[in-house]
């Protein structure tokens, strides 16, 4: 029972046939039709965001299964933020978050995020907005991480 993987990134609801995808997968003998749209339907809520698939094919009775990952932390807070893109510079603005925003992305990419707790996942999370320049709360990410540690918002980990 020979299995073979094939890892793509594939723009959420809209796998082809076409490259990466089904020359890929062609050589394998899997019906392409089926591994499509078994993919769209599953990376449906992800539209316009590049999402990590992972297809798993039994070469021998051609069954395959399909794993979705998280798309990429920068990706899923631009859709949050609403933009298209980071900044260039930045120290330059090109969103703002709430807070409940950043904790949201962190529970989303929780099992990606190598913390052992939720502040510790929300402080990598802030990390990528410094660097996407996307101010949280109206403030520079990096006064958040500052306030972060010293414990100003201890009280949305306990809620949330």
């Amino acid at each position: 029972m020979a299995k073979q993987k094939v890892d793509v990134l594939i723009e959420g609801g809209k796998a082809t046939a076409a490259p990466p995808l089904g020359p890929a997968l062609g050589p394998l003998g899997v019906n392409i039709g089926q591994v499509v749209a078994e993919i769209n339907k599953k990376t449906a809520d992800y539209k316009g965001m590049q999402v990590p698939v992972t297809v798993e094919v039994d070469t021998e009775t051609k069954e395959f299964t399909i794993t979705i990952g998280t798309p990429p932390t920068s990706a899923l807070l631009k859709k949050e933020a609403g933009i298209d893109k980071g900044a260039s510079n930045p120290k330059e603005k090109a969103g703002d978050l709430t807070f409940d925003q950043i904790i949201k992305v962190t529970r989303m990419k929780m099992d990606d995020l190598e913390s052992k707790d939720l502040k510790g996942a929300v402080m990598q999370v802030l990390g990528t907005c410094v660097s996407m320049g996307i101010f949280v709360e109206g403030k520079r990410a990096t006064e958040i991480i500052e306030e972060v540690r010293q414990g100003k918002w201890d009280g949305k980990f306990k809620a949330n």
